[in-house]
Formats: structure tokens, sequence, C-alpha cells
């Protein structure tokens, strides 16, 4: 299984804090689970297709197109802003 997070604003608009995915439903990439999420629908498709979007893998971000496996943690969250 791999669980997927979602923090902050990205969990209030999707209404979801997180997700499992069972063996059968485990995309082989991260690009994979993006697209894949991004057919959920159209909030699910802006926030998967936002180059600003960041992504952690196990606690430590990571590239677009990291490999996944069983057992993985991925989260994505919004661009950090300062003021």
């Amino acid at each position: 299984m791999i669980k997927v997070l979602f923090f902050a604003s990205y969990r209030e608009q999707l209404n979801c804090n997180e997700l499992v995915l069972s063996p059968e439903d485990q995309p082989p990439t991260l690009s994979a689970l993006r697209g894949q999420l991004s057919e959920k629908g159209d909030d699910w498709r802006e926030i998967m297709e936002d180059g600003r979007t960041l992504v952690a893998l196990n606690k430590t971000m990571t590239r677009r197109d990291a490999d996944l496996k069983d057992g993985d943690e991925v989260a994505f969250f919004p661009p950090v802003t300062g003021g």
C-alpha cells in the first residue's frame, strides 16, 4: 500500500486528508500517481498539474519522476509563501 497525504490548503480544497492505495492501484512512479489523481476531478487536476506543488516521498523532498514502491508515503503540499 502507498499512503498519500495532503496538507494545508490542498487538504481543504480536496476535502481529503489522506488516501491509501491498495497494491492493485499503486502506480509505479510519482508522475503516474499525479496522473491517476488528476483523473479524480477538476480540483485534483489543478493541484496535480500545478508546477509549484511540492512533493515529499517518505518525508524527503523528491523529484517528479521518482519511483514508488509498496510502503511509501507521498505528501503533497502547496508552495510556502513568506511575508
